[in-house]
């Protein structure tokens, strides 16, 4: 068997973290893998309102990104920075 570079190191954290052998380790987590049954729940983005405006256009967004930034250019342009 062949165990990438990214996982023998992982495999030797654990060993240091918990004082166990090599051996033990890849059991223990070999056990673990097998033992799950891949039903987790998927993980689930939160949302939340943001009180759009009528006004706003929000399926051309980069177009309004980009108009306020220009506007602030201006702005800042008119400031003298």
């Amino acid at each position: 068997m062949t165990i990438e570079d990214s996982l023998f190191a992982e495999i030797r954290r654990r060993m240091r973290e918990r004082g166990t052998t090599f051996k033990d380790t890849v059991n223990e987590l070999i056990r673990r893998g097998l033992q799950s049954n891949g039903d987790a729940d998927p993980y689930v983005t939160p949302t939340f309102r943001m009180g759009a405006r009528p006004d706003v256009d929000l399926d051309k967004a980069l177009a309004l990104a980009g108009a306020l930034e220009d506007g602030e250019v201006l702005h800042e342009l008119e400031r003298g920075r």
